[in-house]
Formats: C-alpha cells, structure tokens, sequence
C-alpha cells in the first residue's frame, strides 16, 4: 500500500551521489508494516516496543498522530524508508523534568533503517544534514536536543563530532503507556544549537 502522504515532501534534499533524500509524515496506515519492522527488531531496543505487535505499533502511531507536542516523520532516499524521524517538544515529555526547557528547544530521536549489506560512505553524515535541514526550517526551532543513553560512548562521540555540546548525566523517569513502556534511563543530554548547526 503506498503512502499518500509520501508523494508530498515537508523537505527534500539532493545530494551528489546519494540521491534525493525527502521528509514526510508517518502514515499509522500505510506505514505500518515499516513501523513494526524497524521498532520491534532487537536493534531497536531503546524504542520501548521490542514485544509490541503490529496491531499494538499501529495504536501508538496513530495515538502520536493526534498529538499537536509530537510528530513522527519517514525519511525516504529516492522513494525508499531509510530513516524514522520523531520529535517532540521537551516540555511536554520526560525528558523536560530533567533540564530548564528553553523557548525553541526541540527533542528528536532518529532510527536508521537496517543497515544494507554495502551501504554508501557518507550516508549517515548526508541523512543528518537532511533532518537538521529540515527541522531548523522552522525559525521558532532554536535548539534540538537529544538524551542518548550515557553508556552509549560511541553515540556520544558521533554527536560531539556532527557539533553537539554535550550536557549533564540524567536520569529519565520510567514512562509505561498501554503500547509502550520505556524504562529508567541514564541517559547523557546534548544539545544542538541553529548556529552550531550552520543554519544561521
């Protein structure tokens, strides 16, 4: 089944050699067999719905459709899924009990498809311009700010190195939803401002 809303792109980048890379809304329908692919495999463990069934993925994506605080996004490279996008503004989430939220600050978390068997040098790096491209579009976006879990040193060092500032250890209050249940986290924020960014 195919997306209506992927032929519309919020964002779309084309890079020399990687192909168009293109921001669209989640579709809880047509997406779903992607959702529950990509969120329940072991890989994706930190997403909390590591036991969740399709029918039960659906609920939660519908459920974050309905919400004006959080927004879910596919990245596709010339048509095809390469990424899941979710964002969400820190004062209306766990992490917004943890640090003085700011006018501006935006969280996100980001999933990768499943690695390919030879995938292209420099895609990682490509995607990241595309999702800072897109959501710094917004000039109300001043930072974004993400809470990657602190024993996590290769993540950590993959964010300083993209130009995040990295900010204190927390702990993420446990959050069980009927869908989904995240647990206690230690978790280390860092933070991106638009000019770190090179987005002015």
């Amino acid at each position: 089944m195919t997306n209506p809303r992927s032929d519309t792109a919020l964002y779309a980048l084309t890079l020399p050699d990687l192909g168009r890379l293109a921001v669209s809304p989640v579709d809880p329908e047509a997406d779903l067999d992607v959702l529950h692919g990509w969120v329940s495999a072991p890989r994706a463990r930190f997403w909390g719905m590591a036991e969740a069934s399709r029918a039960e993925v659906g609920e939660v994506y519908r459920s974050l459709d309905a919400l004006a605080t959080h927004h879910a996004f596919l990245l596709r490279r010339d048509g095809d899924p390469v990424a899941l996008l979710q964002t969400y503004e820190p004062g209306a989430d766990r992490v917004g009990e943890t640090y003085p939220v700011r006018p501006g600050d935006l969280g996100l978390h980001l999933l990768l498809a499943p690695p390919a068997a030879a995938p292209r040098p420099g895609f990682t790096a490509a995607l990241l311009t595309a999702v800072f491209g897109f959501l710094f579009a917004d000039p109300a976006v001043r930072r974004l700010v993400v809470e990657p879990d602190a024993a996590n040193g290769a993540a950590l060092a993959r964010l300083v190195r993209t130009g995040f500032t990295l900010g204190p250890q927390v702990v993420l209050p446990e959050l069980a939803l009927p869908e989904v249940h995240l647990p206690q986290k230690r978790a280390r924020l860092a933070f991106l401002t638009r000019e770190a960014a090179g987005q002015g």
